[in-house]
């Protein structure tokens, strides 16, 4: 109990003195995600290969949440989302915002020194969306914020797309809805959506501060780090901490191609449903390791992910 304490209390404090709309440092980014080894952003945010993230497109919500469950990541899915082409999966690495309700003596200091000292430019919302690169996700807490509260419309949809060639996933609320859908493969997931727009005047109107970029953030029940593999589709959106990606993408792909054999032998009566619903036998798994030597190339998994599958088997 006292080391989670701890723990707490060091997160809280990192939060704390890095807020105020600015990054946490790198070696802070280091701190927080030890248990990612492979490469990473200059300023330390992880970057899950390419390779894998394509993998991760035909990966299901719940083929991930049962892996992250056997870690004890119990809370990596976030659910009750409206959806811009919600037949399209949305994979991506996640760049992080948290905006707050709007306070204008923190939100005047948070421009002096945005445009003073770190040399940002226009107004907050636009800060985080210069970071972005070629498949980020853009994953932002407005605290569901609605009327008068988007930051976000066709504008800067058409920039994050640009950037990144991925959509969002934006807690709270979008605007121009139809000229985001105009993207096409703007594949997006936001709580709702309002004509109006987000008031950034600190000595008038204004409705909401930018707090953190690329700091944890929480969504739904999530918290999300800056490199999480974002997984959108069905409606909903999954969370997958970097160093687990490879284990979820594996699982998955395992689970596919034993389906898929299953399915074959069934409808050739070579097995019964019985025998394939319960745990195999040595000689269906022979038999299925022979089958996947004889479909190398044709199979919806990548051939170096079989071959190295088939150098662990026994059979």
């Amino acid at each position: 109990m006292k080391r989670l304490f701890l723990l707490t209390l060091c997160l809280y404090t990192l939060l704390v003195v890095n807020a105020a709309g600015q990054q946490i440092s790198r070696a802070d980014m280091l701190f927080l995600t030890p248990e990612w080894k492979g490469e990473r952003y200059p300023d330390g945010r992880p970057k899950v290969p390419d390779e894998l993230l394509n993998r991760l497109r035909l990966v299901t919500h719940e083929e991930a949440w049962a892996v992250m469950k056997g870690q004890n990541y119990k809370y990596q899915y976030a659910e009750g989302w409206q959806c811009i082409n919600p037949d399209s999966v949305l994979v991506g690495r996640a760049v992080t915002a948290t905006f707050m309700p709007g306070r204008p003596d923190i939100h005047r200091v948070i421009d002096k020194r945005g445009h003073e000292k770190d040399g940002r430019i226009k107004s907050q919302n636009s800060w985080p969306i210069d970071l972005l690169v070629k498949r980020d996700v853009y994953v932002v807490d407005q605290f569901g914020m609605h009327e008068d509260g988007p930051t976000i419309g066709d504008n800067l949809g058409n920039s994050i797309f640009a950037k990144t060639g991925n959509g969002i996933v934006y807690d709270g609320a979008v605007r121009d809805i139809a000229g985001l859908k105009e993207l096409g493969s703007f594949t997006s997931f936001y709580r709702t959506y309002h004509p109006s727009h987000h008031l950034n005047n600190p000595d008038g109107a204004l409705n909401t501060t930018l707090i953190g970029i690329n700091q944890p953030t929480r969504i739904g029940k999530v918290t999300v780090m800056p490199g999480d593999a974002v997984l959108g589709r069905d409606g909903a959106v999954t969370f997958i901490p970097p160093h687990l990606l490879e284990q979820v993408v594996t699982t998955s792909e395992i689970v596919r191609l034993r389906d898929m054999f299953g399915h074959e032998r069934l409808r050739e009566q070579k097995y019964t449903a019985g025998q394939i619903d319960n745990r195999w036998s040595d000689d269906i798994e022979k038999d299925f390791s022979l089958w996947l030597n004889a479909h190398l190339n044709e199979l919806p998994v990548p051939k170096e992910a079989i071959q190295k599958y088939l150098k662990t088997r026994t059979w």
